[in-house]
């Protein structure tokens, strides 16, 4: 999704469209972690970015995404722009934790 979103409709309640930002935010997100995954994925990443425009949008993690449009709403911002790209990824195993490390916890001062 590449979009820019209005914050401000005439004759609307600006509290409702704000929330329906927010709206469709939420439900592209989730439509998009229910497709299929190719093979060898293991979930759904998203790349997104968040600016004024699209000119001027920053890469940020897809969990900042309301906090970034709470801002704008703050800021008073007419729009913004936001783009969230979907693309299948792999998770990275976690470093297991050897007999040393367990020692060096156990051995910790209270």
């Amino acid at each position: 999704m590449k979009k820019t979103f209005l914050l401000h409709a005439e004759g609307k309640n600006p509290d409702r469209v704000f929330e329906a930002v927010k709206h469709d935010i939420r439900k592209y997100i989730q439509r998009e972690r229910n497709k299929a995954l190719p093979k060898g994925a293991d979930y759904w990443d998203f790349d997104c970015r968040f600016g004024a425009d699209e000119a001027h949008a920053e890469a940020i993690h897809l969990s900042a995404i309301t906090e970034c449009v709470n801002a704008a709403r703050a800021e008073g911002r007419q729009q913004f722009y936001l783009e969230i790209l979907a693309r299948p990824a792999n998770r990275q195993p976690r470093a297991e934790t050897g007999p040393a490390d367990a020692d060096e916890a156990d051995s910790a001062p209270d």
